[in-house]
This record gives C-alpha cells, structure tokens and sequence, in this order.
C-alpha cells in the first residue's frame, strides 16, 4: 500500500456523512406489523434530522429492498416522499438479493464520483415478516371462476362443481397440517426465494456444502454462534449509537430501542439440542448457527467531499472502493472471498491493511469457510491465479460487535447495516481502514472498502 496515496484528498471523494438504522427485530416479533416502507422512513427521518439536512439539496434517494410490497414496488419513492424529501428528487430502488443495500451504495458513489450528482441518499429496508403467502393455481382459478359468474346461483354452482370435482383434495387439505403438500397449499414466497433458482437446493444447504469440503464439525459452528450473541450483548452501548428508536403504532406507547435477537443466556447446551436442517443423520446446519429472518431498515448519507466541505459537515468515512463478483450458486457463500480482491484493488490496498472486517453471518459456516478461504494459498492459487494467498481475517477484527448470527439479516437492509456498524466501529477504535462483505444468494459477493475520517 502507498500510504501517502491513500491520504491524498479529492474535492471528488465520496464521503459518508452519517448513517442510521432501526433495531433489528425477529421476523414475527415486535416489528412484525410496521411496513417496510415505514422502517425506512423511521430511518430516514432521523438521519436528516440528526445532520440538519436541507432536503431540497438531494439528489437523489436510493433504497435496497427484496419483498417489493405490492402497495410499495418503488419503495424507495414511497419512503422519500414520507420522510419530507421534495417531490423534485427523483428516487429508485435496488435489489441484488442480500446486497441489495451495498448496491444502493454502490450506485450513489458511482453519481456522485462521476460529478453527476452530489448528495445522496442510500439504504436498504425489508420487513421479512410480511413477504406474503402465494395462492397456488388451483386457488387462483376457483377465485376466477366465482369473479366471472354474473349470479348468486351462477357462483354456488361453480362452488358446487369444484366441490364435487376436487372432494378428495378437499379432504385431504381439511385432514392435514396446513402446510402439508397438497394442491391448495400456498407457496410460501420467502422459502421460494431463498431456493437457489439454478442449483435447486435452499441456502442452507449451500452452506452445508460448505461445512463439508472445508472440514467444519458442528461444534466449532455453533462456537461461533455462540460468541456472535455473547459479541452483541456485550457490545449494546455500542450498537445504540446507530440504532434509532421505533414507536410502534397505533396508540406510539410501546418503543422499541434495541435489537430483538442478540441472546445473553446462549449457551454451546442449548445450540447442540438443535437438530440439522438440510442433512438430518450428518448435516451441521441449524437454526441456532444460522442468522434469523429479521425485520429492519439502514440508512447513510452521502456526499462529495466538497459539497460535504461547503456545508459544513465532518465526514465519518471515505469510500475507497467496492466490487461485486460471481462463483458458483452451490457454494454462494464464499462470494466475499471473490468480490474482495476487486474492491481491495480499487482501493489500493490489501488484507493486511484492514483494522476491522464485517462479514455477514448468513451462516457461522459461511464465515469460517471464507476465512479459510481468504487465508489459502492454494485456493487464491486455483481460483484466480494469484501466487498468494488474499489474507487472513482475523477473528479480533471480524465482526466484533457480534454479527448477523445475533443481529438479524433483513436482506434487503443487511450491506447498508454493515457499512454503518463498520464506520462507527472505526471511529470509536480510533482505526483507519475497514472491509464491509457479504455473500449474496445467486451465486455472488459484494464488497466495500472505507476509511475512517472521524
């Protein structure tokens, strides 16, 4: 690394002036009911309130999100124009799976690096907890045919046909749990979107790919898991330092100020009772060494450095660079391992000169893959021929406020949430250089490199 090079300043660079986000909250607890479009706006309403924002300067406003509610598809307008932003600036939403909100951010540096634009708003939002139940086609066409029938005795007699027709499915749907296959069970939409669309297989089960070729027993997975929740609890304080409270509707009594998930009274007992997901007789992964489907948005404010300058503010971060890259769907859990090397690049500067790396826990044995991964001679060798390896990560400075695992994954929401719990993390340790990664269903990692200016 040239470190001279690395402080040199651009009226062009894009800094991160401030960022924000809610608590994350367990798919089905406390945040079950707030739209996702609320999340953000929660989100976002505090971080221009906290900068003292003159709204008519964004350019633009662009948000990460997965579920497109059907009452939001542009998410990313509806949370803009409900945070008191003008109706002049224009605002589009991202989804590139779990990096969806590392893509937002992604696509405000690229405007305003060129010069285009010079402030932006970028982050993600998702409430996992109301991605919908799908009606299958045998539901879809009873409903068609009672929606064409002119009469009441048209429709019962539609009612009557289908009856008699389907007596046995009937039966079976009636005598049968709920979500029992049968031709009226409903596609339950987040299962079918964590199933890898090319390979097959659930992201689960990537992971168990994972923990087979690269040797990762049960224990150390759910050691891991462990000390992801132990990292969380202890790092609390810390955490509320980003975090912005929720007020829960409708009678705003109830508030919600921290993280529903992150547990003090884990213990390696509890985890081992858990019993293997994908391979019941020799599979690793459960729900205990896996992150939750959470419910949560993240924001951040970005500027050029000289409009930054111009305004007033001290920025929190410099982006130095990103990358995106593609392996195999079957192990998409080692995307950091290849999208870091190009962000690193574009950077200028290498492993060695990462003081904290956040990676997110999509699983404890995608991490430990991608450490070893990271740390492999022969796998940078074979992958992408380099003649070392790309460089360890260390666990004293991955994740060391706990991770995904503890925290949640609202995936729409996950890359903004580690870019923020990175650059204040940086500025409390009074450290220069952090790595922000995550895999990303598909087969892909994305990647981002920034420098603390606090």
């Amino acid at each position: 690394m040239n470190q001279q090079s690395s402080n040199q300043k651009s009226s062009r660079d894009v800094v991160i002036v401030e960022g924000l986000r809610t608590p994350f909250a367990k798919s089905g607890t406390k945040l079950k009911t707030v739209h996702a479009a609320k999340l953000g706006q929660v989100a976002l309403k505090e971080l221009i309130a906290k900068t003292n924002l003159n709204t008519d300067l964004i350019d633009e406003v662009i948000i990460g999100n997965t579920g497109s509610p059907s009452d939001a598809v542009n998410i990313s307008r509806v949370v803009a124009l409900n945070s008191g932003i003008p109706q002049k600036t224009s605002a589009y939403t991202v989804h590139r799976n779990c990096a969806s909100a590392l893509e937002s951010i992604s696509n405000g540096f690229e405007k305003i690096k060129s010069g285009t634009m010079d402030i932006v708003v970028a982050g993600g939002t998702e409430n996992m907890s109301q991605m919908p139940l799908i009606m299958p086609t045998s539901i879809t066409s009873i409903i068609e045919r009672l929606a064409s029938a002119k009469t009441t005795g048209q429709r019962l007699s539609a009612l009557w046909s289908w009856f008699k027709a389907d007596l046995s499915q009937i039966k079976e749907m009636v005598t049968t749990a709920p979500m029992a296959k049968t031709k009226y069970k409903p596609i339950i939409s987040i299962v079918e979107g964590l199933t890898d669309p090319f390979v097959g297989i659930n992201m689960m089960a990537t992971a168990e790919i994972l923990a087979k070729e690269w040797g990762l027993t049960r224990e150390s997975q759910d050691r891991f898991a462990l000390n992801s929740h132990l990292k969380a609890v202890a790092a609390k304080l810390k955490l509320a330092e980003e975090i912005v409270s929720i007020y829960l509707e409708p009678d705003f009594k109830e508030v919600i100020s921290e993280d529903i998930g992150p547990r003090g009274e884990q213990t390696m007992e509890a985890l081992g009772k858990l019993k293997p997901m994908v391979d019941k007789l020799t599979g690793t992964i459960t729900a205990g060494n896996a992150c939750p489907l959470t419910d949560g948005a993240a924001m951040l404010l970005l500027m050029s450095r000289e409009k930054a300058d111009s305004l007033g503010y001290k920025p929190l971060a410099r982006i130095r660079g990103y990358g995106f890259a593609g392996l195999e769907p079957e192990r998409m859990g080692l995307g950091p391992v290849y999208s870091t090397p190009v962000a690193l690049q574009r950077a200028g500067l290498t492993m060695k000169d990462m003081n904290r790396v956040e990676l997110n826990e999509a699983f404890a044995a995608q991490v430990m893959s991608c450490q070893r991964a990271f740390d492999s001679d022969k796998f940078a060798q074979e992958k992408f021929g380099l003649s070392n390896k790309i460089g360890e990560v260390r666990d004293e400075i991955l994740n060391v406020n706990g991770g995904a695992i503890a925290l949640g994954h609202p995936v729409g929401a996950t890359g903004t949430r580690l870019v923020v719990t990175l650059m204040k993390e940086l500025k409390r340790s009074n450290t220069q250089f952090g790595l922000a990664t995550l895999c990303i269903g598909g087969g892909q990692g994305g990647s981002m490199v920034i420098e603390n200016e606090g």
